[in-house]
């Protein structure tokens, strides 16, 4: 890998409080990730990948160590500068979707651009654009109750790649899909990922992770193994 890692993590722990006890959810974990690599990261339930999602995410902070995105240091930088990050560097894919259910497809998706600096007539181009990179070209005016599982989680990734982000980071993504609507999900993942951004998949499933080029596995909060690559 040439050039900065997109993704670096030094030492990071992180400890959370449980009474009178400290756990660690995340333990010394040292890597890097580099920009177009496709990469799952497994485990059990409490084994640390989602406190390490929620690491990468910039949604929490370590107790140790470092972690920077983009050459840029998350323990330097302040709350409006991190959301500045998530918004538009990061983009999210959760196993529930999350989408606002009396809003259209299309409102959906142009929720990240309210403070894009585009009007609303461009958020409006750009996120139709990415409802069509999706394959719903069709269904824009419907809202989530009017569409499938399947077709939630696309409103939900073309929600979460509209900002253009580096990195678009999915938790268990088809957790709630069945297994045909699953393969479809992860081949768009495999498609986005070939345009050039940055896959990182959280999964506990085996047949998921086999999509991604790269597995990270975890246990007790440590980084077990770590095989394939770019």
């Amino acid at each position: 890998m040439s050039g900065q890692p997109l993704v670096a993590c030094e030492g990071v722990t992180k400890l959370y409080r449980m009474g009178a006890h400290e756990v660690a959810a995340v333990r010394d974990v040292t890597l890097t990730i580099g920009a177009g690599e496709y990469v799952a990261v497994m485990g059990p339930s409490g084994s640390g990948k989602s406190t390490f999602m929620n690491l990468v995410g910039a949604l929490d902070v370590p107790t140790v160590g470092t972690i920077s995105i983009a050459g840029r240091a998350l323990n330097e930088l302040d709350g409006d500068a991190l959301a500045s990050l998530r918004n538009r560097t990061i983009g999210f894919v959760f196993q529930q979707f999350n989408l606002l259910s009396r809003t259209s497809a299309l409102g959906n998706v142009m929720l990240p651009l309210d403070y894009s600096g585009l009007t609303r007539a461009e958020a409006e181009v750009r996120a139709r654009a990415t409802l069509v990179r999706v394959g719903l070209g069709e269904r824009m005016s419907h809202g989530p109750s009017e569409l499938s599982g399947g077709q939630q989680q696309r409103v939900a990734i073309a929600r979460a790649i509209v900002n253009e982000p580096q990195i678009l980071l999915a938790d268990e993504p088809t957790g709630a899909l069945d297994s045909a609507t699953s393969e479809e999900i992860m081949t768009l993942f495999r498609e986005l990922n070939r345009g050039g951004i940055t896959v990182i998949l959280i999964t506990h499933e085996p047949d998921v992770a086999a999509h991604a080029r790269r597995q990270i596995r975890f246990k007790d909060g440590r980084v077990v193994s770590d095989t394939g690559g770019a």
